[in-house]
């Protein structure tokens, strides 16, 4: 561990940044003995669900190994290095409604004969934060939700508990990575990593292209290789068999109060979305939608709605396919809750592909630790709570490879071995 060390990380999203972060502020990390290269295949940064992400944080997310570690860096990092005025941080207020949308509430109603979609739920909460919601009054100041519409509230945690936070994502994923850039990362973007030479004992060496150039290139004397490429993390090291999952949202241009609200909407059964009606499209969705809305600093307020594979991962974040209906599809549904969001202009409409690990058809998260290669390590499957367990993560990862184990966090249950990988 004294001697010279050649680390490369694959991944330019937040938990590649986080790891090339703390990997040069290690209390081992030499520069004249140490080198921190970081490889993004995408032209930039934070260019795939680090950069379209809500930036939510909450103690009461998943997986609890990790969750209270990753919690607290996020607040000393904005403490350190002014993350509030940088990339928003802030701690904001966490509730959930139920509402049921009258064929009244709805302008233009339209029976249309057709296939029913049922709506698939993001993997947001499991079923610890489910029961953390206490049934309560919905708050004077949550004033952008029609309050005639709601029939339940419920706040998340203990009255007064700072349990919520949030970041902007694209703003802390780039930040970190400027930072790691400062300490010393060599950070190299439009770089695919297409092998990793190793053999039984060790790595040896990381091959990429170079996709302004074309050419093949070639790390060599690598000691670690850390693999954080996210979705993609699949193709570059298979046998982790972390897959993508692509998901869609907005981004409004609006000034609201600060809440995180995760919805339960009940549309008319015959409910078609106006702009999909135009279109001469019969899709419908049957019983109830639950899009997730958070108030963003800087005046923006983002939404999610449900995942989807209908298009396969593209091979860089950069060309990701973005369904503009189905973005449409969670304005239309969060306008009929939201007279202030309906009105307000539209910023952004995207989609990602969140890492996920799966394991007998269900998701296992995240893959933090060794492989049975010496030197190869994973840190990949994070879902949508890698922004929250980035620098959590991150911390984690530069122990193992310095110190050969992880020492802020028990997250042996997290250890990618279990997995044969």
């Amino acid at each position: 561990m004294e001697g010279k060390r050649n680390i490369v990380v694959v991944g330019g999203g937040v938990i590649g940044c986080t790891t090339a972060y703390y990997l040069s502020r290690h209390p081992k990390f030499n520069p004249a003995l140490h080198t921190i290269t970081l490889l993004e295949a995408a032209p930039s940064l934070a260019s795939g669900a680090s950069g379209k992400a809500g930036g939510l944080l909450g103690l009461w997310a998943y997986p609890s190994c990790l969750v209270p570690l990753s919690f607290k860096l996020h607040a000393e990092l904005a403490a350190e290095h002014g993350g509030a005025q940088k990339w928003g941080y802030r701690h904001l207020k966490c509730g959930s409604i139920s509402a049921t949308v009258t064929k009244q509430r709805i302008q233009q109603m339209q029976t249309l004969n057709g296939d029913t979609k049922a709506w698939e739920r993001l993997p947001k909460q499991n079923e610890a934060a489910q029961e953390l919601f206490a049934s309560t009054n919905q708050p004077e100041d949550l004033d952008w939700i029609a309050r005639d519409l709601v029939e339940g509230y419920a706040e998340m945690g203990a009255p007064g508990a700072s349990e919520t936070a949030q970041v902007h994502p694209y703003h802390f994923t780039t930040s970190i990575g400027e930072l790691a850039r400062s300490g010393g990362v060599d950070i190299r973007t439009n770089a695919k990593v297409t092998n990793i030479k190793s053999s039984a004992s060790e790595v040896e060496s990381v091959e990429y292209l170079d996709r302004e150039s074309g050419e093949t290139k070639q790390i060599n004397d690598v000691t670690d290789v850390v693999v954080s490429a996210g979705p993609w993390t699949g193709r570059v090291l298979p046998k982790a068999k972390v897959e993508g999952l692509r998901a869609h949202s907005v981004v409004y241009e609006a000034d609201v109060s600060a809440y995180a609200v995760f919805t339960d909407i009940e549309l008319p059964s015959d409910f078609v979305p106006e702009h999909r009606a135009k279109m001469g499209q019969k899709r419908k969705h049957k019983g109830s939608v639950d899009p997730e809305i958070y108030a963003r600093p800087f005046g923006e307020v983002y939404a999610c709605g449900e995942p989807d594979k209908l298009v396969p991962l593209p091979e860089t974040a950069d060309q990701v396919e973005c369904d503009e209906a189905q973005c449409d599809d969670i304005i239309s549904y969060i306008g009929t809750v939201s007279p202030v969001l309906h009105s307000a202009s539209i910023k952004a409409k995207q989609a990602c592909y969140l890492p996920q690990h799966i394991r007998f058809g269900q998701e296992s998260g995240p893959l933090i630790g060794g492989t049975s290669v010496p030197g190869i390590w994973l840190a990949a499957g994070h879902t949508c709570w890698g922004i929250q367990n980035g620098p959590g993560t991150g911390k984690l990862m530069s122990e193992f490879v310095f110190d050969g184990k992880a020492t802020s966090a028990n997250i042996s249950n997290l250890d990618p071995r279990k997995f044969k990988v």
